[in-house]
């Protein structure tokens, strides 16, 4: 069983090594100091690449993650074809399901790693250490702490559910300490804490970054994704000046720039790419292989997740990003055949953040603040370069077409029919197999694991499981 308690206990590692399945064995004997090893700058880094790694596993960014975006909405749905994705498809889950039971516990593994390098008492260094390079290291590990947690909560908290609270209802554990004996058995925060303790966590790694140290690879956090995320965040809640400033910053940065429509089809499969803010790298070495998107979006043993009619209608005939190196008929079914396709060696990297969503969130945000004019033209920004007829007026609906279009298959589309409080459209009543269900239904939320109940007796299951 795994459990939060365990992985705050054990499950830390250097490098890019992964926790292995003895490592999170309920054991306490293997309540290993870890703090003891970490004595210079490097050490600090050694468990940021680890944190990053995790991360890119399948459970998280590495694929289902962003697959339980797509087919809990009107984009894609699963075919059944290896029994892959059908319980979260239908939003029909329990508690010992393995998609919420694995997702929980490999996003609280990367949380545990970044608590170690939080917590790390700058005074325990070996002398010399470069502390400058210690502080960025730290403001890395205080967004991924930040996003980690507001991942967690649009999957399991009950914000979207009738009569839990809203703002006030019942959200995840924001855990801030590793190994901390008065802490091991964490209550669940509200979703109001959640979003107040991520923003805080960015403003603390702002604090701390230095832009001059930001990875030009774009595959480890900067100072301009630390904005982007917090643009993220609060267009997720509503926040609609943060979203408007945060991401303005990040389009002033001038670092950033729309992909060109002869381009579109080639920034998946090309690393560090001009509209890439954060990414997340793969290699022919280090990959999720059998197990990551390209094997569940292609036509493979796999291929379960597959494209529904409606969404490829949304576009216009010459649109690029419906192209037929895009979006294609391949056997059966419609596929997602452009976006993260490399198939042997896997080796395509993963857009986390990418400059098309900042325009949007800004020309969102512009709109939402009494700014029609200018949040029509960051709006119309995108459709110039994907061959797209302009919008002739800025409104939330053509806002949310565009994003709905724009990032299809990133994961974005049931977060975006949540937060504005939408019923899950049925635009095909018999492949979505979900049904259609109305805004408020329990379903809209994760279970909480059954494994976690269990060993937690301070966390509360969620309503209807």
């Amino acid at each position: 069983m795994r459990k939060i308690l365990y992985i705050l206990l054990v499950c830390v590692g250097f490098g890019l090594q992964s926790c292995s399945d003895s490592d999170l064995e309920p054991n306490l004997s293997q309540n290993k100091n870890i703090d003891l090893s970490i004595n210079n700058e490097e050490d600090l880094k050694g468990l940021l690449y680890g944190a990053y790694d995790r991360m890119s596993r399948t459970q998280y960014y590495g694929r289902d993650y962003i697959v339980y975006g797509e087919v809990r909405s009107d984009n894609m749905y699963s075919n059944a074809n290896s029994n892959r994705f059908v319980n979260a498809a239908e939003m029909n889950m329990v508690s010992t399901d393995a998609y919420p039971s694995d997702t929980w516990e490999r996003m609280y593994q990367v949380i545990a790693s970044v608590n170690t390098i939080i917590n790390k008492d700058p005074e325990e260094l070996e002398e010399g250490v470069d502390m400058k390079a210690v502080n960025h290291f730290k403001g890395q590990a205080f967004v991924i702490r930040a996003l980690v947690h507001f991942d967690l909560v649009k999957l399991y908290g009950q914000q979207h559910v009738e009569g839990q609270g809203g703002l006030d209802a019942l959200g995840v554990p924001y855990v801030t300490t590793f190994r901390e004996e008065d802490n091991l058995y964490p209550s669940r925060s509200t979703v109001a804490e959640v979003r107040d303790m991520a923003m805080s966590d960015l403003d603390a790694a702002l604090d701390l970054m230095s832009e001059e140290l930001d990875d030009t690879s774009k595959q480890t956090i900067t100072t301009n994704a630390v904005n982007a995320i917090r643009a993220r965040i609060a267009l997720y809640f509503g926040d609609w000046n943060t979203a408007l400033a945060a991401a303005k910053a990040v389009i002033d940065s001038g670092k950033f720039q729309i992909t060109e429509a002869d381009k579109y089809k080639d920034i998946f499969s090309t690393d560090s790419t001009p509209n890439s803010i954060f990414e997340l790298g793969y290699n022919a070495v280090n990959n999720e292989g059998i197990n990551g998107l390209a094997n569940i979006y292609q036509n493979t043993n796999y291929g379960d997740v597959v494209v529904l009619q409606d969404l490829l209608d949304m576009y216009e005939e010459d649109d690029v990003r419906a192209a037929p190196e895009m979006i294609n008929k391949t056997g059966d079914y419609l596929r997602n055949v452009g976006k993260y396709s490399s198939l042997a060696p896997y080796d395509d990297n993963i857009f986390v953040i990418r400059y098309e969503e900042m325009i949007l969130i800004y020309a969102e945000a512009l709109l939402e603040t009494g700014n029609s004019g200018e949040a029509l033209t960051y709006l119309n920004m995108i459709p110039a370069e994907r061959n797209a007829s302009p919008y002739s007026e800025a409104t939330k609906d053509n806002i949310l077409l565009e994003r709905r279009k724009e990032l299809a298959f990133e994961g974005f589309r049931f977060d975006d029919l949540a937060r504005t409080g939408s019923d899950i459209p049925l635009v095909d009543g018999l492949d979505q197999t979900h049904g259609g269900p109305d805004y408020g239904s329990y379903n809209y939320a994760f279970p909480i694991p059954f494994s976690e109940i269990g060993a937690n007796s301070n966390i509360v299951q969620n309503q209807g499981y």
